[in-house]
């Protein structure tokens, strides 16, 4: 192995590190607000954080170009369906551990604002578990629980793209007309990608489970 390659190799170990470090503390922080709320995170949704940041940071490295530095990716789909299977926790951490380790192992550096893009979609995405009678693993996901989860990952998106602009503007020194640019690119294909993907199968799940009930939902 050269310098060459030993050196990036070295940048990757750093940054996969410092993205998996940030992750823990993270999740500590939540379970530890989550237990203090009297609510405990289970080991399913431990388990779904794990191996829904797995498929994140493996289906994102599947992308096609749609502006500069920004890129049309089928991942973003998982967001809004972790979330709405899992809570607003999972999704931000799915989000955030996912991007942060893709960015980590190809391309050697973590562009953090970006990062919380990711992250605040999960986060929005998962809010419309906040309505109790929202449960789509029982089949019950009503036509207000879909416009919902559509407000909450427009809401996310509009989060994620301030953090993101205001991140690559003032801390990385990025120009403006640049971010302008690519966030907006990034978000169309976002919106394409959550709107097709991402809620119908949210919506397909919950039917499959009210036909396996014998349930009759309104959808």
């Amino acid at each position: 192995m050269d310098k060459l390659s030993g050196s990036f190799v070295s940048l990757i170990s750093k940054q996969g590190i410092t993205a998996v470090a940030i992750a823990v503390v993270l999740c500590i922080i939540i379970a530890l607000f989550n237990k203090k709320k009297g609510r405990k995170m289970s080991t399913k949704t431990v388990v779904a954080i794990g191996v829904g940041a797995a498929l994140y940071a493996a289906l994102s490295a599947i992308s096609i170009p749609v502006g500069p530095n920004t890129s049309f990716r089928i991942a973003i789909a998982l967001l809004p369906i972790f979330g709405a299977f899992f809570g607003p926790a999972a999704g931000f951490l799915i989000g955030f551990i996912g991007h942060a380790l893709n960015d980590a192992f190809m391309y050697g550096n973590i562009w953090w604002s970006w990062v919380f893009l990711s992250a605040m979609m999960g986060l929005f995405g998962g809010f419309v578990c906040f309505d109790r009678k929202f449960d789509p693993l029982n089949g019950i996901c009503t036509k207000v629980h879909i416009g919902l989860m559509y407000l909450w990952s427009l809401i996310g998106m509009f989060v994620g793209s301030v953090i993101a602009y205001l991140g690559d503007v003032y801390l990385y020194g990025e120009p403006s007309e640049k971010l302008f640019v690519q966030i907006t690119a990034a978000n169309l294909s976002n919106l394409v990608v959550i709107a097709v993907i991402g809620i119908p199968a949210v919506i397909l799940i919950a039917k499959s489970k009210a036909r396996n009930q014998g349930l009759k939902k309104d959808f």
